[in-house]
């Protein structure tokens, strides 16, 4: 029987080899120009929000957006725009279009993706929008899920998220039962030295294993994080608490499986 890797062209060999190596992949996004869109409809409804006009430059009023909002009305701007975005019938095809070819890589050409984009502002010197260290699947995700995490900024450093590499995330796993009844910072400062802190431009796009323990801290930098996360799993994998349906939704259902979805033997056979 032939290996697994001799039915993949050796571009799909060698990102799948970098997946489960390094737990994520950071690429160019496949449609820059809906990436464009996308991120100046953010602008426009975070303006709309403020009521200001349409911006110049979508980058720098959203790199500043800390000198029209504080902390205290910052998840009211937050959820007018995801309200206001996830309304836009383009949003999801136009989402999963700018990493198709990796997803159909590494996690299949059936799929099944979230209902609703999330999106993440984080000003700063906040301490008010962290995202304490976790792993999706320790509450309620399925281990087969992936997301894809788009920056609408630049994000680096402090103003990006922290991933903690498969082997120390296994090893860190190993030891999660010292923690009991202690806090998810003495978790983070167990592992910090080995967390990797990813640099991740605007024009691409991360694709990571939420069993993984990943988070943020406080953003050190002078300038406002944006970025948006949705997952994606193979439509016949296994679901954990979020359901098909409820949480998720099927987006490439092929011809054969419609087929065999909608057939039913006719009547009248003996057996």
């Amino acid at each position: 029987m032939a290996a697994a890797e001799a039915y993949f062209s050796a571009h799909d060999a060698d990102l799948a080899e970098q997946f489960l190596a390094d737990g994520h992949i950071v690429f160019p996004v496949e449609d820059r120009p809906a990436l464009d869109r996308l991120r100046g409809a953010v602008a426009g409804l975070a303006a709309e929000h403020l009521g200001e006009g349409p911006p110049r430059e979508a980058g720098e009023f959203l790199n500043t957006i800390h000198e029209r909002v504080g902390a205290g009305n910052l998840n009211t701007l937050r959820l007018a725009i995801f309200n206001g975005i996830n309304d836009e019938d383009w949003l999801r095809p136009a989402y999963f279009g700018l990493a198709r070819g990796a997803l159909e890589t590494l996690v299949g050409n059936e799929l099944a993706m979230q209902r609703r984009i999330n999106l993440s502002i984080q000003l700063p010197k906040d301490d008010s929008s962290l995202l304490p260290v976790h792993a999706d699947v320790w509450s309620g995700d399925s281990p087969f899920e992936v997301v894809v995490w788009l920056p609408l900024v630049d994000c680096y450093a402090t103003k990006s998220m922290f991933l903690l590499p498969p082997e120390a995330n296994r090893e860190a796993e190993a030891r999660l039962g010292e923690f009991s009844g202690r806090s998810a910072e003495d978790l983070f400062r167990s592992i910090e030295p080995d967390v990797e802190w990813l640099d991740i431009p605007y024009g691409k796009v991360l694709l990571f294993s939420q069993n993984l323990m990943h988070g943020n801290r406080i953003n050190q930098e002078p300038e406002t994080r944006w970025t948006m996360n949705c997952r994606f799993k193979s439509l016949f994998s296994p679901y954990a608490e979020k359901r098909l349906g409820e949480f998720f939704e099927p987006i490439t259902i092929r011809p054969a499986t419609r087929l065999g979805m909608a057939y039913r033997l006719p009547g009248g056979f003996k057996e």
